[in-house]
């Protein structure tokens, strides 16, 4: 009968970063789902509604560059978020090709309801400002190294 390889195998399941980061990722974005839920925004939704808060307006290509996100993906999102009335699009002054976005009224407003997420995600993640400022700093290396 084979034994069980060691935990040290380079080639074990646990052993891989692809693994820990996927299965971090999907339950992260799963435990934002509930939180988001009452603002009526999906988790790329958001971070388009994030980017937008912090930098509107931006360009759909803009966009795309702040999210390492291709821009015929945003497409869809950023017409949910101008249903919901969220935000606005429209032809780009600086580019008659491109789309720029802005916040409607109700898109800044929705801002101030946002400001809870981070807190109650800390809360749903069990870690605390330390934790998730060391997590962040790295995932922000690793980000920069993946795409230089």
């Amino acid at each position: 009968m084979d034994e069980p390889l060691p935990v040290t195998d380079p080639l074990a399941l646990e052993s891989q970063i692809c693994f820990a980061l996927s299965v971090a990722s999907r339950g992260v974005i799963a435990a934002y789902r509930p939180v988001l839920e009452p603002l009526k925004l999906t988790h790329p939704q958001y971070l388009v509604m994030l980017a937008l808060w912090q930098h509107a307006p931006l360009s759909l290509k803009d966009l795309a560059g702040r999210l390492h996100m291709e821009p015929a993906t945003l497409s869809p999102l950023t017409k949910r978020l101008e249903a919901l009335g969220y935000v606005q699009r429209a032809k780009n002054p600086d580019d008659g090709r491109g789309l720029a976005l802005s916040l409607t009224e109700q898109g800044r407003t929705l801002r101030q309801r946002a400001e809870q997420v981070p807190v109650e995600m800390m809360q749903r993640l069990q870690m605390d400002e330390g934790e998730l400022k060391d997590l962040h700093r790295l995932m922000t290396t690793l980000m920069q190294r993946v795409h230089p």
